[in-house]
């Protein structure tokens, strides 16, 4: 699968089209196996960057296409009301930020006012930790997130996540594709300001929100 794909497989595509040739298996179960596929098969698999699977064929001595950047934005319409509400996305980011992005080990969802405080309660949030395995111990990383489905919402949760960095190494917002074009530009300067992370997705599709 991955010897006739130069561009490579996200984790969540892969899992996905093992899933369809293997329908026997559970979707948790094959992506517990893809997670490791890197160490398994060192000599047929490698990860040029988190959450990216290549064969070894296509390591940087031949010509590799350019892979989009996580996160970068998508077509982008006109402002309209979400139709599904945040909390449908609140797991499905989680696990991409665990297993597409590898920014963290362990995520929880926590979303609303678990802290009796929405300024300090982000919809997602993890921590990276070193595998018992590396030989150099990094520090413990915690990430905070906070997910948006209505545009008309986005500053206040551009607000909300800056307030993340208070107690979080990292910290991310997580907007519609289909946020107008001023007001998304306005953000991703905002967020290159202040060190926040900017993802977008399909606020109109919780299968696949294509983060």
């Amino acid at each position: 699968m991955l010897h006739d794909r130069p561009e490579g497989m996200r984790f969540t595509d892969l899992v996905d089209t093992l899933h369809r040739n293997h329908p026997n298996r559970t979707a948790k179960a094959i992506g517990n196996d893809v997670v490791g596929l890197d160490r398994a098969l060192p000599t047929q698999v490698f990860k040029p960057s988190k959450g990216l699977y290549m064969h070894c064929r296509f390591r940087p001595d031949d010509q590799v296409p350019p892979v989009q950047e996580a996160g970068k934005p998508g077509p982008r319409a006109r402002r309209s009301a979400p139709t599904l509400p945040e909390q449908l996305f609140y797991s499905s980011f989680a696990n991409w930020l665990r297993d597409d992005l590898e920014e963290v080990t362990q995520v929880i969802v926590l979303g609303g006012n678990t802290f009796r405080d929405r300024w300090g309660t982000p919809d997602v949030l993890g921590k990276f930790e070193s595998r018992r395995s590396d030989v150099v111990k990094g520090m413990t990383l915690i990430v905070a997130s906070e997910v948006k489905v209505d545009v008309t919402d986005l500053l206040k949760g551009f607000g909300q996540a800056c307030a993340y960095r208070l107690f979080a190494h990292k910290s991310y917002l997580v907007i519609p594709q289909h946020t107008p074009t001023d007001e998304l530009d306005r953000l991703e300067a905002l967020c290159r300001m202040h060190g926040v992370g900017l993802v977008t997705f399909d606020a109109r599709n919780s299968t696949r929100p294509s983060y």
